[in-house]
């Protein structure tokens, strides 16, 4: 076989491959074909092999059947007029059984999605104050998905969800957000640290009170204690033949002179003994019962004056 002839095979290989393929239309898993046949609408294909006649039929664009993700970014102004950039992201997907409708009714879905979220947005969060903005961001997002949903319907598309990813106030209002927020703490910081000086306070206090009680209830038993020393001793007395006015003389001298014993074994007391005669302790023996009945009397006189006071 000559040169002339394997060159003339080859190219008419060539020439029936081209043709064949011609024939064949291999469209992508998750996505369509929209075929026309002269200028008209003709047929969808969908995923797999597909046939077509060659010049008469056209692939005039694929669309793909995945979901898809538009990020959009709007800027707005809140309630109590706080500047915030508001970023709301939008998945969609074409419906298999209207690609028609999202092939030829809409020439660009981002820019009619886009312009649905501008317009739900701004109408809604001038509505809220900056604080409400970011506890019902799920508002904002089940409102934009419920308009998207309705008007995209229309043209072949599904909303799947819409989510508001991001809310940015300007600069100088989330400094003073942060100002806030510090204040706030600091504020309960202060009420916790004064919560814990009153309990402080109060359980000092109560310990005083106790310590008080404990200390009155000791010194009442050493003064009990006292007096019944003090009886024991003027009955010894009286069993010796000393009557209980002289052995109450005896026992202020003995009680006396303890006492000087025990100023006088400190070293840095200074003792200043004033003279007095032997009858002292019975005249101070005599004071003493004299102030105690007076202040016997007067007890029982105002006692007597309470009373009548309850009568009238």
């Amino acid at each position: 076989m000559s040169m002339f002839s394997l060159l003339f095979y080859c190219i008419l290989f060539l020439l029936i491959f081209s043709l064949l393929s011609s024939f064949i239309l291999i469209v992508n898993q998750e996505s369509s074909a929209i075929v026309e046949r002269m200028g008209k609408f003709h047929s969808i294909r969908y995923a797999g092999l597909n046939f077509k006649i060659p010049f008469l039929d056209n692939v005039v664009g694929k669309l793909t059947l995945k979901i898809q993700q538009l990020d959009v970014l709007v800027d707005t102004k809140t309630k109590d007029n706080v500047f915030v950039k508001v970023k709301i992201s939008v998945q969609f997907k074409v419906l298999e059984e209207k690609v028609y409708d999202a092939f030829y009714k809409l020439d660009n879905p981002n820019t009619q999605i886009n312009s649905y979220i501008f317009d739900v947005v701004r109408a809604e969060v001038p509505k809220m104050r900056l604080d409400d903005l970011f506890e019902r961001k799920d508002h904002i997002a089940l409102v934009v998905r419920s308009e998207l949903k309705e008007a995209m319907l229309e043209y072949g598309y599904s909303i799947i969800k819409a989510l508001v990813t991001d809310l940015d106030p300007d600069e100088q209002v989330k400094l003073a957000m942060n100002r806030i927020n510090t204040a706030e703490r600091e504020k309960v910081a202060a009420e916790y640290k004064a919560e814990a000086e009153r309990i402080k306070i109060v359980a000092k206090a109560k310990a005083e009170a106790e310590s008080k009680k404990l200390q009155g209830k000791g010194t009442a038993d050493q003064r009990r204690e006292i007096a019944r020393g003090i009886l024991e001793s003027v009955e010894v007395l009286n069993n010796v033949g000393i009557n209980s006015q002289e052995a109450s003389a005896l026992i202020v001298v003995t009680q006396h002179y303890d006492t000087l014993q025990s100023m006088g074994e400190s070293g840095n007391t200074n003792l200043i003994l004033i003279p007095n005669s032997p009858g002292s302790a019975t005249d101070m023996l005599n004071n003493m019962i004299t102030s105690f009945n007076v202040s016997s009397k007067i007890g029982e006189l105002t006692k007597k004056k309470n009373n009548l006071k309850k009568i009238k």
